[in-house]
């Protein structure tokens, strides 16, 4: 499965498979009330300051799959066999919140952000 970056799209791989995930308003809106925080940015810091829990990660995950098209509730989601050690799938949410936040410029050549 390819990945459109130009619409903030990563990949990210659940039992075998490439799944699409993408950060939409929706997703995002999602997000903040499981994380009960007031805005992402709070999260965006926490990545940036390598001060997330596995819980923010698992709540990024899931949004993302769900701004992704996958219509899975979070239990399915917790149930489910990701693919990739833990460092792994922090990149991976690493990059999603890229996608979604800063400038194209910016990421222009990023690690796992080919077309």
């Amino acid at each position: 499965m390819s990945v459109n970056r130009w619409r903030g799209e990563v990949a990210l791989s659940v039992g075998g498979v490439s799944r699409t995930m993408r950060l939409t308003l929706q997703a995002l809106a999602e997000l903040e009330e499981v994380l009960g925080t007031g805005a992402v940015s709070e999260l965006v810091g926490r990545f940036e300051r390598g001060a997330f829990s596995a819980g923010d990660l698992m709540a990024l995950l899931h949004a993302g799959l769900r701004g992704g098209g996958w219509d899975i509730d979070r239990a399915g989601f917790a149930a489910l066999d990701l693919d990739g050690s833990p460092v792994a799938l922090a990149e991976a949410g690493a990059r999603l919140l890229a996608a979604a936040f800063v400038p194209e410029g910016a990421r222009a050549g990023a690690a796992g952000d080919a077309p």
